[in-house]
């Protein structure tokens, strides 16, 4: 598979994206904060979903290191005001927003850690792929924080609602065996074989009649 190493300019050193034929691969890049989400990823995010470079005709979204995301990175986290939360609530909404209502369909591969940001990205995400190393969580409620990236919406679509709540309020842990039976993820992968799987749909994907 031939990689043109057409990487989008201006993004933050937490993100990667480059062109593989015709399937746009984005990847976290903060593997020693477990690709949590920060303000300047989550930005970066919504710059490439709203330029992808013409000619794409998919998007794969994966995290390097042990874990796909955390979720939002803790280390930025501090008291605001109510205003203040919620245009930084609106600003996840946007970004997410992006990558679901895109020019494109988009695969996430998942591995490790799929937590709280990390599965709103996810499930902002057409098709899912889940290596077995994945797990599940939305621990918001135990911090006080509310899902505020748009998992009460959209999590709920995959799931259920009484499954939800169940994490929301009780910070439960859905293993990737369990993930994919109750319809977190569409295809379950061995450790290792996530991004090859995920890339083989894109392409299937990339491969459709375009009207």
């Amino acid at each position: 598979m031939k990689s043109e190493n057409t990487v989008l300019n201006g993004l933050p050193a937490s993100l990667h994206a480059e062109m593989i034929d015709d399937i746009l691969i984005v990847k976290l890049c903060r593997p020693e904060k477990r690709n949590a989400l920060n303000d300047e990823t989550v930005l970066g995010i919504e710059k490439i979903f709203t330029a992808i470079p013409s000619g794409t005709k998919a998007a794969l979204v994966c995290g390097e290191g042990k874990h796909f995301s955390a979720g939002l990175d803790l280390s930025e986290l501090r008291e605001i005001d109510l205003i203040e939360g919620v245009y930084h609530s609106r600003m996840w909404h946007r970004a997410l927003d992006a990558v679901q209502f895109g020019k494109v369909p988009v695969v996430a591969v998942l591995h490790g850690a799929c937590v709280g940001g990390g599965l709103e990205l996810a499930a902002a995400c057409h098709i899912r792929v889940a290596e077995t190393s994945t797990f599940y969580a939305l621990p918001e409620g135990q911090r006080g924080i509310f899902v505020g990236g748009g998992a009460s919406v959209r999590v709920p679509k995959l799931i259920g609602m009484a499954r939800t709540q169940d994490m929301m309020f009780t910070g439960r842990v859905i293993s990737a065996e369990e993930g994919n039976v109750i319809g977190i993820s569409q295809y379950l992968t061995e450790d290792g074989k996530g991004f090859n799987k995920g890339l083989e749909i894109a392409q299937k994907i990339a491969s459709n009649t375009s009207i």
